[in-house]
């Protein structure tokens, strides 16, 4: 893209043309591809723009009226400025070069639906006969054996029909050339898959208790934002220093948590699969699958923020019954023909682990229904007013405290708070040696499983 941006005719025009278009499905990834291309362009005269949600459409309006050569984008964002009729995306269709990165994900139906209006109006007329397309994803090739009340009538999706949906809706109608690097193994050689089988409930003591045994620079990916909000609250009393990451948080803070995360040596990111896809984020030494994945190609992109680059790193599947349906899809789909190894647990510590973790619970539900009570109350209190009305005590949450109650209450979370300080303070494995990477030489000490090939690079290239 780069090479066919720098050319005669666009150097000693007075008027840059936009020449190059990259979409992405997160902020975060727009923001890791534009310092990628800036680093590569650094020595040419090429203007780079990032056009995201969650900053300031002012701000961006300035980016563009410097009339960048290359725009990265979000596809909502762009499209929002599109209809603005910002003069530097008047002709779009123009460019020379259209890439879309994550393109399985970004093309699902209903996840991007701005994006359909975007490829529609890149793929008229009056596009760039000239125009390259690329099409990148790790799981771009990878099938699935539908269900059985399906197959009466569907075919299986295989690769070749995946392709063909995808080319078809980015707007691909010559025959592309295709460079595929898919191995019947969906994860590297250097990973180290593991699962843990357990309770719904009983997934927090082992999360504490791997984050306690090793330390490290880890990712813990959960489906929902409720349930990172939960945990993050948790992991804040048990004094383990998380670091939060979900879409409904504002851009500034995701993109200062995701610069701590990288600097910090021993650091926990609880995230949402908002950061599963494409963020390079170095040294990350462990993946925790905290609730199983929807998809394989989910639990693919998450376990490979680890264990890149020829280096270590371990994938810990948190299997609950409410997971089972997901992990079995997600095994057949995969072709994980045996079972993945158990991580291995010292039993003799979990009762010290349950004991924190259980009085840091207490502590966490006291907290939560305290603030949950104060912002109904102040907010119905506030609209009372507003509205100049009494307000009737029955609409309240909870009974009315006097000041002695609230006293008792806090002298109570105080004490739970100091007991668990000192629970804390106390070595949890006395007789064990605490690493910072859980294998020896480099291995875990886990049962011998089949190792995996190559990592699935696929790259769909039309010229």
């Amino acid at each position: 893209m780069l090479h066919s941006t720098v050319t005669p005719s666009s150097a000693f025009s007075q008027i840059q043309p936009l020449l190059g278009l990259v979409l992405t499905p997160t902020r975060e990834l727009a923001v890791q591809v534009k310092h990628h291309i800036d680093a590569v362009s650094k020595f040419t005269d090429i203007k780079t723009a990032i056009v995201v949600g969650g900053m300031a459409q002012q701000k961006q309006r300035r980016m563009l009226n410097r009339r960048p050569e290359i725009i990265i984008a979000t596809p909502g964002r762009l499209w929002d400025l599109i209809k603005e009729r910002h003069p530097h995306l008047l002709n779009l269709r123009q460019v020379r070069c259209l890439v879309i990165d994550e393109a399985d994900r970004m093309v699902e139906r209903g996840h991007f639906a701005e994006l359909e209006s975007l490829l529609e109006m890149l793929n008229t007329v009056h596009f760039n006969p000239k125009r390259q397309t690329f099409v990148f994803s790790a799981t771009l090739t990878m099938a699935h054996s539908l269900p059985t009340r399906v197959l009466q009538k569907k075919k299986n999706l295989d690769k070749r029909s995946k392709l063909e949906i995808l080319m078809e809706k980015v707007g691909i109608k010559s025959k592309p050339k295709i460079i595929d690097l898919t191995r019947k193994e969906a994860t590297v050689e250097t990973l180290t898959e593991t699962q843990i089988h357990c309770q719904k409930e009983e997934k927090d003591f082992y999360l504490y208790y791997f984050l306690l045994q090793y330390p490290g620079r880890t990712m813990v990916f959960a489906n929902s934002i409720d349930c990172i909000k939960r945990l993050n609250s948790l992991l804040v009393i048990l004094d383990c220093t998380p670091l939060p990451l979900h879409a409904n948080m504002h851009q500034k803070q995701r993109l200062k948590n995701l610069e701590r995360f990288a600097e910090r040596d021993s650091c926990v990111l609880l995230t949402t699969d908002v950061a599963a896809r494409g963020l390079d984020i170095p040294n990350v030494q462990h993946v925790i699958h905290y609730q199983v994945p929807r998809t394989s190609e989910t639990y693919i992109h998450r376990s490979g923020r680890t264990a890149r680059a020829t280096k270590e790193g371990l994938s810990l599947l948190m299997v609950g019954p409410d997971d089972m349906m997901n992990f079995k899809k997600i095994s057949k789909t995969l072709g994980k023909e045996e079972e993945l190894p158990m991580f291995p647990i010292e039993s003799k510590c979990m009762e010290a682990i349950k004991e924190r973790v259980n009085l840091a619970r207490q502590i966490e539900k006291v907290e939560f229904y305290n603030s949950r009570q104060k912002h109904h109350n102040s907010w119905m209190r506030q609209a009372a007013e507003a509205l100049e009305v009494d307000l009737d005590d029955d609409l309240l949450m909870g009974r009315a405290r006097d000041e002695e109650d609230d006293r008792e209450q806090q002298a109570m979370v105080k004490g739970m708070k100091k007991h668990l300080k000192h629970l804390i303070s106390q070595p949890v494995f006395k007789n064990a040696i605490k690493t910072k990477y859980p294998t020896q030489m480099g291995k875990l000490s886990l049962p011998h499983m089949p190792r995996a090939g190559m990592e699935i690079c696929v790259v769909l290239q039309v010229c």
